[in-house]
């Protein structure tokens, strides 16, 4: 068993629309420089997970894919799907396999092709992981509507406005376009944020984060085998939460229980006051799927009291220099959202910021030594909730 387990590598594609590669090429991308930067190589690795969905695209059988494309056959693999939360779903399973001492080395793999759809087919299965009978096949909703609900019940309760939202949007696009691995490189404005038409009100076009490609990879390692290598950050502690799958069970939509829940146990288990965890944290990625999840992801997390999580994107406080900076890589609004991928992003950019490897412009001050990750599958239907620091947990 291992007391602790690090994080030694990690690997990152282009995320965006990928006509240009199959998805054995889209996940070399990734696994290739998440070898070479842990300093192994395929030998080294006891175990593989791959967070995908997978419903939208041509190949299925992900994990032996890679076995054959990145020569690691015939070691032991397992695909993970928590819709939107499948790549932490995926870490946890590393993690624990590690942890309870049945792996050294796993290499985690979050990987999407959904391009390979078109967009009125994606949409419609991305809504199949809402309660499909109750909400989807007889109502018609699909994900912007059901965060759209989300939206106008934080703005009925707490007076939150569209250029509220907006703003969420142009700070991650800010980021983005500091990021080579974003799909969006490209600041936008308020004025721009607030032109086009309603997908589902409040929600514009930049209110919602784009369909995509990509893959994002990380490596796992036991506490012994970690102790050598220079370059590293640990897994302090996941939270984990499960909602409702029907909507009409849930006592609020101005925020998540699920995340609420899965932040408290993470909070706990790292020796986090929840009262001001922000103190603790030099910054976080949270689920931006859509622009006001981020502000209600503020107040889940606790940066902010309940219902005035929207002061602080007004007062700039989620920006480098603020009280927390949040979604420094642009987030899945700007960077992209590759479903399968998008939890083993955030931990690439927790191990890039911990080690202050990322990009001029969107390198935060690390001074605590602790990066926080929040990935939310459907509407809240599952919620991881990592914490990551420089130091090993004691």
């Amino acid at each position: 068993m291992s007391e602790n387990v690090a994080v030694i590598g990690v690997g990152h594609s282009k995320f965006g629309e990928r006509r240009d590669v199959n998805i054995p090429e889209l996940a070399w991308e990734s696994i290739k420089p998440a070898l070479d930067s842990a300093n192994v190589d395929q030998k080294d690795i006891d175990f593989f997970v791959v967070g995908n969905a997978g419903i939208w695209s041509s190949e299925a059988a992900i994990p032996s894919l890679m076995a054959e494309y990145a020569d690691l056959s015939p070691k032991g693999s397992m695909r993970v799907e928590a819709a939107c939360a499948s790549g932490n779903a995926a870490i946890r399973v590393g993690y624990t396999a590690i942890k309870s001492g049945e792996a050294d080395v796993v290499l985690v793999l979050g990987i999407e092709k959904m391009r390979e759809s078109q967009n009125p087919t994606v949409i419609e299965l991305i809504g199949r992981f809402g309660s499909y009978f109750w909400e989807f096949e007889n109502f018609g909703l699909t994900f912007p509507g059901y965060y759209a609900l989300h939206a106008t019940a934080y703005m009925a309760k707490y007076g939150a406005t569209e250029e509220d939202f907006a703003k969420v949007a142009v700070k991650n696009h800010y980021y983005g376009a500091k990021n080579p691995y974003a799909q969006f490189q490209k600041e936008v404005t308020l004025e721009k944020v607030m032109e086009p038409k309603y997908i589902a009100w409040p929600f514009k076009l930049f209110d919602c984060s784009p369909i995509t490609d990509g893959s994002a990879a990380v490596i796992l390692a036991s506490e012994e085998f970690a102790k050598e290598v220079e370059d590293k950050i640990w897994i302090h502690s996941q939270g984990v939460g499960t909602g409702t799958a029907n909507l009409s069970k849930r006592d609020s939509f101005t925020s998540l229980e699920s995340a609420r829940y899965a932040a408290e146990i993470a909070y706990k288990r790292a020796g986090i006051d929840m009262d001001a965890p922000y103190k603790y944290l030099d910054g976080a990625n949270v689920h931006d799927c859509f622009t006001a999840p981020e502000i209600i992801a503020y107040e889940d997390l606790r940066f902010a009291k309940r219902g005035e999580g929207v002061k602080l994107i007004r007062d700039e406080q989620t920006y480098l220099g603020g009280l927390i900076p949040v979604n420094t890589d642009g987030g899945l609004k700007a960077k992209g959202h590759p479903i399968g991928a998008t939890g083993v992003s955030q931990a690439v950019e927790a191990y890039k910021q911990l080690l202050s490897q990322a990009e001029p412009g969107r390198q935060a001050d690390i001074e605590k030594g602790k990066w926080l990750t929040h990935n939310v599958g459907g509407t809240g239907h599952f919620t991881y909730v990592t914490i990551y620091g420089l130091e090993k947990l004691r």
